[in-house]
């Protein structure tokens, strides 16, 4: 059996659950504690998942939002090969995708 890892990444999440809804806000966060990114940098942060992530920057988003990388990063099983028998010609069920909505005010 071989699995595919990916991972949800709830960073806007949490951000709102701070009362934090615009990204440019986190840049003079992230400036406070010695992370200098941009404001384009910092919008993709937020609105995809990282590809790459430095643990300053990591640690820097789980001391502003008050929480731990467990968090902000939740391991997903994206693919997984199961040996099927011969006669089982189902379909695999197709990944969903999930949207984050902001709360409205």
């Amino acid at each position: 059996m071989n699995k595919k890892m990916g991972y949800a990444w709830h960073l806007r999440h949490k951000m709102a659950e701070r009362d934090i809804f615009h990204t440019s806000d986190l840049v003079p966060l992230l400036a406070e504690r010695g992370i200098a990114l941009s404001r384009e940098q910092v919008y993709r942060l937020v609105t995809s998942p990282p590809q790459r992530l430095s643990m300053d920057t990591l640690v820097a988003l789980c001391d502003i939002l008050e929480c731990t990388p467990n968090d902000l990063i939740e391991p997903k099983i994206v693919n997984e090969t199961i040996r099927k028998a011969a006669s089982d010609r189902s379909a695999p069920t197709p990944l969903r995708r999930t949207t984050i909505r902001r709360p409205q005010h």
